[in-house]
């Protein structure tokens, strides 16, 4: 069993048993945006919740946003940290969090997100961390282990397949289970297995046609039963559909608080025996330890060193950075003439939109930090380029960009993604930069052949121009002290070490999942199975900009000597392979390595992805030193989900075990032979399974072969109910009006608080914001009543196309 929390005394068990149901059920709701309940009974007062995938974002109880919160350390978001491939570094970060949190009096962090990035357009994919599930749930476990060190909880989510901002609130993920266990549940099983966080939140989205919050295999049968859960399993804000339904299906804590809103139909449900009396007492009992939890760890408050924060955050910039290319140029002298070129530069772009964003303690730029670090040693110079916020054209901005960096020896230019570009609430349309940053690379590229490209952005860009600067560095969203951090790379006070943990594509229709991105309406097919980022380049042998894993450093290693020890190789029921490879330094600076294993199977009749990642190890060489790394492979990493015995099974047969420096930089190779009792179906008269192409995985009766049934339908528009969303009630015009009157409550709420790229960020996000959820964030102004009053009176009315015919 995974244990999490404290466990309630039994002095507070037997006050909960003295509880009436009407006093549970409240229990069960929060008792605002952002604190559960106190318990007085017991003697435990409210505790406060709140953001903080990479930084803490506790509401300042000054301001009138739920968006601006007090000043915290804004670390590098986790598609930066992610980069780092460090377990220890993720802990340090978690760590620092969570004194944060002790600080401010915030008893449980909303983070991390393990979420598969399925496809780079994903908008939210900057607080997500791989495309791999191994390296998410190694690096959200790390983080969990970091936070709750301090006695602070976490909250692990979105639980699952929240994988598409699109109609997340309201979409069907249709995905076959093998699928499933390999790709979108084993990072969350990873990360629950190795770190025991305090709590699990559920995602918005169905999966096969059941909400997150109502699903009883998810949260009961997979969660709790098979992996061991016992922590608190709470709402995604605004994600409760049926309340009683999710207390059945394992969901304890309805978030944020609906002011009692759904407590009747849940003692409804307790009456009608619907909902177990049992259940209720479980669910308020995980809720209990929480709160419990919280009170214990907050008795004492703790300060906690911004400024050792500031420090660690700009380490872990550097150490996220990826060198993609370098012809030389790189490291920098600080004799030499810098042009420093670009608005993000100057305003950067540090971190995403939406409901992680960080009030940073302070803000590090690029440009002061290389001014600082040239000193009187040579010279730094600057040139706009662009407008940081926005992607307007401005050639007169270029031109004397163009002319700053012809004066130079050196030109660095920041460019990436503007705000607008990504965020939460909706996805990327496409994979370009904006024209003024690619005009500008490639102006600057002409009038410096020493030119360096530094990119800002939360997921993979496409790079035409990838050729034309004579280095790229990838800085991901560094956090607020990512401008001293990428100096610190840029002139070599750091050696980078950063490997991607994404596939780069060349386009993004080479995307496995692209066709079938985002969906069409509420629905959308996850027709590509397992063949998620690199499974899906790699098996399909497609060329990419840059692979997983990939980064480049100022020094070199070599691999040598790679032994197999095969403790088991399946005769006893078990795998235990150890696999030891020899690294060396043979450059001549000090730097940090990745050593990446994956595993081939060479024959067989189940379908595999051509390689997988099945273990990792970061190490960190001086000049000339060398070290014995040893990797461990078990019986799960020969093993694939069988839909047939709902088990893990492995196939027996030889395996390649492929040993280096990215998924298509491979040093060094060895293999091994597994035994198993186990006997694979036969796939018609083939003996062995090919490699994927599009036509084979775009096969609609071969993904209904994998889901075992009949795609479902997707979800009707009409007839309207209350998981209706204001952009499809806008079709007609009582729903136009309260689309309207949605708006103007959001501007009344925030008043002058929000620019421009949140209020469109918040506008964007209310069109496909379901009826419900406006009727729960009310306050009490709007009760089920008359929300199914509004429900009755859109279906009376005709569609406005109609009306404007008849007209």
């Amino acid at each position: 069993m995974v244990q999490t929390g404290r466990t309630p005394s039994a002095k507070e068990t037997m006050s909960k048993e003295a509880m009436s149901a009407e006093r549970k059920v409240a229990l069960t709701s929060g008792r605002d945006m952002w604190n559960l309940k106190s318990v007085n009974e017991m003697g435990l007062g409210s505790v406060t919740i709140t953001d903080g995938p990479h930084g803490l974002r506790k509401t300042d109880p000054e301001s009138n946003s739920i968006l601006l919160g007090l000043p915290a350390t804004c670390f590098p978001t986790a598609s930066g940290l992610a980069a780092s491939w460090d377990p220890h570094l993720l802990e340090e970060v978690g760590s620092a969090i969570g004194r944060e949190a002790r600080t401010q009096g915030v008893a449980v962090v909303l983070g991390p997100g393990a979420n598969i990035k399925r496809h780079p357009l994903c908008g939210r994919n900057f607080e997500y961390f791989s495309e791999d599930p191994l390296l998410t749930g190694a690096m959200a476990g790390a983080l969990i282990m970091g936070i709750q060190s301090t006695g602070i909880g976490t909250s692990l989510k979105h639980f699952a397949v929240n994988n598409q901002e699109t109609m997340r609130m309201v979409l069907d993920a249709i995905v076959d289970e093998r699928t499933l266990r390999e790709i979108y549940l084993a990072g969350f099983e990873e990360a629950i297995k190795l770190a025991a966080p305090t709590t699990v939140m559920c995602a918005y989205n169905k999966l096969n046609g059941i909400y997150g919050s109502e699903n009883h295999w998810l949260l009961t049968e997979i969660l709790r039963n098979q992996w061991g859960f016992d922590g608190l399993v709470m709402t995604d804000w605004g994600a409760t559909n049926d309340r009683a339904t999710g207390i059945t299906a394992g969901l304890d804590l309805e978030m944020p608080g609906s002011k009692g809103m759904n407590d009747p139909s849940v003692l409804d449900a307790i009456s009608a025996g619907r909902l177990d009396q049992q259940t209720l007492d479980e669910a308020v009992e995980r809720v209990i330890k929480v709160i419990a939890a919280g009170n214990e760890a907050l008795a004492d408050p703790e300060p906690c060193d911004y400024d050792q924060h500031h420090g660690l955050a700009r380490r872990a910039a550097a150490e996220s950075a990826v060198l993609l290319t370098n012809n030389g140029l790189l490291p920098l002298d600080r004799s030499q003439d810098v042009a420093i070129i670009g608005g993000f530069a100057l305003d950067p772009r540090y971190q995403g939109a939406g409901s992680s964003m960080v009030t940073p303690t302070r803000l590090d730029t690029a440009l002061d930090a290389a001014r600082t670090l040239v000193g009187d040693a040579g010279s730094v110079s600057f040139a706009q380029g662009y407008v940081a916020t926005s992607d307007d054209i401005r050639p007169d901005l270029i031109a004397k960009a163009v002319e700053v960096a012809g004066a130079a020896d050196v030109a660095v230019v920041f460019a990436g993604l503007p705000p607008s570009y990504e965020s939460e609430a909706y996805d990327r349309s496409h994979l370009r930069l904006p024209q003024q940053h690619i005009d500008l690379i490639s102006r600057v590229a002409e009038a410096n052949p020493n030119t360096v490209v530094v990119l800002s952005n939360g997921a993979p860009v496409a790079m035409p121009w990838v050729d034309k600067p004579a280095a790229i560095l990838e800085a991901y969203l560094g956090g607020q002290a990512g401008g001293s951090g990428i100096v610190d790379v840029l002139f070599g006070e750091v050696t980078p070490g950063g490997k991607l943990a994404e596939t780069f594509p060349i386009l993004q229709s080479d995307v496995g999942s692209d066709p079938w991105f985002p969906g069409v309406g509420r629905q959308v097919q996850y027709r590509e199975g397992i063949y998620v980022g690199y499974r899906w380049f790699d098996s399909a042998g497609l060329d990419v900009a840059f692979p997983f894993g990939h980064g480049l450093s100022y020094t070199t290693f070599e691999y040598s000597n790679a032994v197999v020890t095969a403790d088991s190789a399946g005769a006893d029921g078990e795998v235990r392979i150890t696999v030891r490879v020899d690294v060396t330094n043979i450059g001549e600076r000090v730097g940090a390595e990745v050593v990446q294993l994956y595993v081939r199977p060479l024959d067989g009749l189940i379908e595999r992805p051509d390689r997988e990642l099945k273990a990792f190890q970061k190490i960190h060489l001086d000049p000339g030193a060398s070290l014995t790394v040893v990797l461990h492979l078990d019986s799960r990493c020969f093993a694939h989900f069988d839909t047939g015995t709902l088990e893990w099974q492995i196939e027996g047969g030889a395996y390649e075990l492929l040993v280096g420096s990215s998924s298509r930089d491979i040093r060094c190779r060895t293999d091994c032979e597994i035994q198993s009792d186990f006997v694979p179906a036969r796939h018609g008269d083939d003996e062995s399974v090919g490699s994927p192409t599009r036509e084979s995985v775009a096969d609609e009766s071969r993904f209904v072969a994998m889901l075992g049934h009949p795609i479902p339908p997707a979800t009707p528009v009409r007839p309207f109910t209350r998981n209706t969303t204001l952009g499809e009630a806008s079709a007609v015009l009582p729903g136009v009006l309260l689309t309207k009157l949605a708006q103007k409550m959001v501007r009344v709420q925030f008043g002058d608080s929000l620019d421009e790229n949140l209020r469109s960020i918040i506008e964007h996000a209310l069109t496909e914001t379901p009826l419900r959820v406006l009727a729960s964030s009310s306050r009490g102004k709007i009760s089920l009543r008359t929300l199914d009053t509004i429900v009755r009176v859109l279906n009376t009315w005709p569609h406005r196309s109609v009306r404007a015919a008849r007209g």
